[in-house]
């Protein structure tokens, strides 16, 4: 699957530091992974969103993961960022990484993260954190592929035959 990740941080933005979660997604993902794009943009609200679409719509990244921007501080835009470009939210993955964060940090709560569907495309927000990264795609990388073959139309399973 192509995979789009999205480095939401000023300080890498300016080359002031490194991203070491976006090559920690790619790292995480690469047993799912047939092509990888990814973006460094700050914390702004458009760039972000422009980002995502671009990943959406023009590089038709099946799933999209952002990374950063999504705890309480002032600049922490993120979720607000995808909210405006996805068509429908996707809660389930969102409380589930929480949900599983919870038994590793109380912080976990704090999270604004969201994720959602634009087009054929699944938008995950992870937080900044490499190790807070890799645990929350441990909770969906099993998940991605059926995802992604729902999302491109493959829709042959009936109704209510969860695990069968």
């Amino acid at each position: 699957m192509k995979i789009g990740i999205i480095c939401v941080s000023d300080r890498c933005y300016k080359g002031e530091c490194d991203d070491k979660s976006g090559p920690a997604i790619a790292e995480c993902v690469k047993p799912l992974c047939s092509e990888s794009v990814y973006r460094l943009v700050p914390d702004e609200k458009d760039m972000i969103s422009k980002a995502i679409t671009s990943l959406a719509d023009e590089e038709k990244c099946e799933v999209i993961f952002t990374t950063g921007g999504t705890g309480f501080a002032p600049r922490d835009v993120t979720p607000e960022a995808t909210k405006a470009v996805i068509e429908k939210e996707v809660l389930g993955i969102s409380e589930a990484i929480r949900a599983k964060s919870l038994e590793i940090t109380d912080r976990a709560m704090l999270s604004r993260a969201v994720s959602g569907i634009r087009g054929g495309s699944l938008i995950i927000n992870l937080p900044g954190s490499p190790k807070a990264v890799k645990e929350s795609i441990e909770v969906v990388l099993n998940v991605l592929p059926h995802a992604v073959e729902t999302l491109g139309g493959n829709t042959q399973s009936c109704g209510g035959n969860y695990g069968k």
